[in-house]
């Protein structure tokens, strides 16, 4: 299967590939046993210098791991796992060759918000570092991060999410930044939906306290129309 899926994938996408391979190794992740890397884009000396045109990789997808994850998961989409794997290792040797590293930066947002997710210390900008969404929002993997800089902590704060728009009464306490996850939303992502508070300006960097973490409940804001049902 890995075998037809990398020869879908464009010939000038693989120059510099020296081979796609299946490990049967399982490869969980060192402090978070439920994690486990499925592959790996592994550099290949060259001695050639540090030309664009001598970088090498080896891609390998991890057959334990995709086995593991697939004994919790009944409906375990193997090909789209596969697919998602093998195009993710392809791009960090696209971008090394480009010598670009925004895929790296991807990859540490997401080990930032599993250290969110399982409330170790993070750094309070890591989802600047995910895909941007547009409109202050980026997504890490299936969570979604509102960003807004604010230069004290309002009562509550407004949201639209989905052409809806919703009021944020914030907990007693909070304090910058935070990170608040947002319940009660209609069609909520796959993931967290997070709204995160950042002090604006010089202060931000004199002034960066503990973070804070709450759920929030989203109230539906007062005088509210669906957009089909407003006029003019």
């Amino acid at each position: 299967m890995v075998r037809r899926l990398a020869g879908e994938l464009p010939a000038d996408f693989l120059d510099g590939i020296a081979e796609v391979v299946v490990s049967p190794r399982t490869v969980p992740h060192p402090a978070r046993p439920a994690v486990f890397t499925l592959g790996e884009c592994v550099p290949l000396p060259t001695g050639q210098g540090s030309e664009v045109d001598a970088v090498q990789s080896r891609l390998v997808l991890y057959y334990g791991s995709f086995a593991a994850l697939a004994r919790d998961e009944p409906d375990f989409d193997w090909r789209g796992e596969a697919w998602e794997t093998l195009t993710h290792e392809l791009r960090h040797h696209l971008e090394w060759r480009a010598r670009r590293p925004d895929l790296e930066d991807l990859d540490w947002a997401v080990e930032q918000n599993f250290a969110r997710q399982d409330g170790e210390p993070f750094d309070p900008e890591f989802h600047l570092e995910g895909e941007p969404l547009g409109d202050g929002m980026y997504r890490v993997e299936d969570d979604v991060f509102l960003d807004r800089l604010v230069r004290s902590v309002p009562p509550a704060a407004e949201l639209r999410w989905r052409g809806r728009e919703y009021r944020l009464p914030l907990p007693p306490g909070t304090t910058l930044p935070s990170f608040l996850t947002i319940e009660g939303v209609a069609r909520p992502p796959t993931g967290d939906l997070v709204l995160v508070l950042r002090r604006a300006g010089l202060g931000a960097l004199l002034r960066r306290g503990q973070l804070f973490q709450a759920v929030v409940q989203a109230e539906r804001a007062p005088g509210y129309l669906p957009r089909s049902s407003r006029k003019g």
